[in-house]
């Protein structure tokens, strides 16, 4: 029977000695390491209406079937001319009307009334506004001349026909729908959601719907990660809790592993003798573990890992670490699943309160904001990684390098706010 070879992780754990800060690796250190061992794609390709594309990813280039406009339109209401025969007095053939192409041309001493939009007749070049002309009864007194496509918008202006307009990993929002519409495009392809099996680790977990015993927790983990995953594009299906038990523990994430695009497990990727992870996805998944632990405040005992192309991403247990983790630094792993980056949205603030980290570790800091009227005010929070509100309480984190041991108050700061907020 063949063996296969089990590849060690960049940054081992060595046996009987747990974490060592000269073995951690920075979070954007532990990213670049997982993509040079994985290749990470979306899973699948699918059809939707046009109506249901919003927030997907596209899986196609998108090109402009026509010239848009297809024919020069009218910028303002006013009147359609040949701009070579103004200042003048013109006579008034008709006017315009919308979505209709005109059939009578414009001679040189005449002009059409046209609205905004509408489609210029033959024979004229230019629209005078209908401020800058005198009409009365059957003609228009025009006082100044007027350069040739003035007031148009020539054919192809905005678009043109083979032109490509949106590529493969965009996603789409209110923008790209409308181009969507204007192109014809009434059934759009994009990367299918991945489906990513959400677990938690612990033989103290139990159900929310329980009223817990001493030394029980309810599981909060898997619903705020589901929830973290959904607003980045991927669709979370929960699986039993998994218990501290060896064989149960492979079974369960072999399984989640062959019905699913990925993995994210809260809990039992640390060094602890019942942390089962690590050894699990060494055993069974191939690279198998990537990076094990980070220097990071919180977040320190997190897995990287994948089998094939499908991420494997242990967090801790804790509630506020495990979400600082998937939304700090697992992200961008979950957007290449996705097909496009996660969006991210950010505040510029004012440091209320001085915060402090430590010199050669990145921090995540949580931040309550305060309206001041102008800059709003940064509240630093007292991380306790245990807690299950600290996020709550947060509208997001800052982020602090491994430069940086102190940020003073009044500091500007990038607040990261998180996911699906508003």
């Amino acid at each position: 029977m063949e063996t296969r070879a089990i590849m060690q992780p960049v940054n081992p754990v060595l046996p009987g000695v747990g974490f060592t800060a000269e073995r951690l690796l920075a979070p954007r250190q532990a990213i670049v390491a997982f993509f040079s061992r994985v290749a990470v794609t979306p899973p699948g390709v699918e059809t939707v209406a046009l109506e249901d594309a919003a927030g997907r990813v596209l899986a196609v280039s998108v090109v402009a079937d026509d010239d848009y406009p297809n024919a020069p339109r009218a910028l303002m209401d006013g009147f359609a001319i040949s701009a070579r025969t103004v200042p003048g007095r013109l006579k008034i053939l008709g006017s315009v009307a919308m979505g209709v192409a005109p059939e009578t041309a414009v001679t040189v001493d005449s002009a059409m009334r046209i609205p905004t939009g509408g489609m210029l007749p033959p024979g004229t070049d230019a629209v005078v506004p209908i401020e800058d002309a005198r009409a009365q009864d059957d003609f228009v007194w025009i006082e100044a001349s007027i350069a040739v496509g003035a007031n148009v918008a020539p054919r192809g202006a905005d678009m043109c026909k083979g032109e490509a307009l949106l590529a493969p990993g965009r996603r789409i929002a209110a923008a790209e729908m409308g181009v969507l519409a204007a192109v014809g495009t009434t059934h759009v392809a994009v990367y299918r959601r991945p489906r990513i099996a959400v677990l938690s680790s612990g033989d103290e977990l139990i159900d929310p719907s329980r009223r817990p015993r001493a030394g029980e927790i309810r599981d909060s983990n898997r619903y705020a990660i589901a929830a973290s995953l959904r607003a980045m594009g991927a669709s979370p299906l929960h699986y039993p809790t998994l218990r501290d038990e060896a064989a149960e523990f492979d079974r369960a994430l072999q399984t989640a592993l062959s019905e699913c695009d990925g993995v994210v497990l809260t809990g039992g990727s640390s060094v602890g003798e019942r942390d089962r992870l690590p050894e699990a996805v060494a055993r069974i998944a191939d690279p198998g573990v990537v990076v094990h632990g980070l220097r990071v405040k919180p977040g320190k005992p997190t897995l990287l890992g994948a089998n094939g192309g499908k991420p494997i991403l242990g967090l801790p247990g804790n509630p506020a670490s495990a979400l600082f983790i998937l939304e700090a630094v697992a992200a961008p792993i979950v957007g290449a699943l996705s097909g496009a980056p996660v969006q991210t949205s950010t505040v510029v603030a004012r440091l209320a309160e001085p915060a402090a980290s430590r010199i050669g570790w990145t921090a995540y800091i949580p931040v309550a904001l305060q309206n001041d009227g102008g800059l709003p005010l940064a509240h630093p929070l007292a991380v306790h990684s245990f807690s299950v509100s600290l996020a709550a309480r947060a509208a997001g984190f800052v982020v602090m390098d491994e430069q940086e041991d102190s940020l003073p108050a009044g500091s500007l700061v990038t607040v990261q706010r998180f996911l699906g907020g508003c």
